[in-house]
């Protein structure tokens, strides 16, 4: 049996319930089909309040540390925002300003991004890629983007992916990750292998 794969999936929507949140949840969904994985979700929304009144990592609540060394410890990053006034939020860089710069190194990430239209998808390029670049973490291929359009509001409240267009986007970008997650999966097996 495979080892499990620790990925650790960040929501950087402040809001609830969340188009970010919805398009995370699958992208996620579509990857556990793919990998045996260990799922840890990270919602801004719940986190934020913990994060806005510290100014170092010594000054953050345990329950703030403990998510941060999910990030760290993470086999595989999957990240998505709103988009704000052109870029991810201010608490979601927050957030990150708090993690090792050596933590992330050769990590895989996959990018996601959502916006009221399609003229703020370049924020996975512009914005989402050079964080995780001075991370030295391993951005994937293809990032996935979803606008206002592509989601459906529910009648109990929240929303659905209601676009054939961003199913398919979700399914392409995992699986040009895989042969990158492989890789990911076999150092995990192997370090497990030699630790026995």
């Amino acid at each position: 049996m495979s080892k499990k794969l620790k990925l650790v999936a960040v929501s950087g929507s402040l809001s609830s319930p969340s188009r970010t949140t919805v398009l995370l949840n699958a992208i996620v969904a579509e990857l556990q089909r793919k990998l045996p994985l260990e799922v840890h979700l990270i919602e801004l929304q719940k986190l934020g309040p913990l994060l806005g009144g510290s100014l170092s990592r010594l000054e953050l609540p345990q329950a703030a540390i403990k998510d941060i060394l999910k990030i760290e410890e993470a086999d595989l990053l999957v990240v998505a925002t709103p988009v704000y006034r052109a870029s991810f939020t201010g608490l979601f860089k927050h957030l990150f300003d708090f993690v090792g710069h050596e933590s992330l190194t050769n990590i895989p990430v996959l990018l996601a991004a959502t916006g009221g239209s399609e003229r703020h998808a370049l924020v996975i390029d512009h914005q989402l890629r050079p964080l995780f670049s001075f991370f030295q973490a391993l951005t994937l291929p293809l990032g996935v983007y979803g606008s206002e359009a592509d989601f459906e509001t529910l009648d109990l409240g929240g929303y659905a992916i209601a676009s054939e267009a961003l199913h398919e986007r979700i399914a392409l970008a995992v699986e040009r990750a895989l042969p990158y997650l492989a890789v990911s999966s076999q150092t995990i097996a192997s370090a497990a292998k030699a630790r026995a």
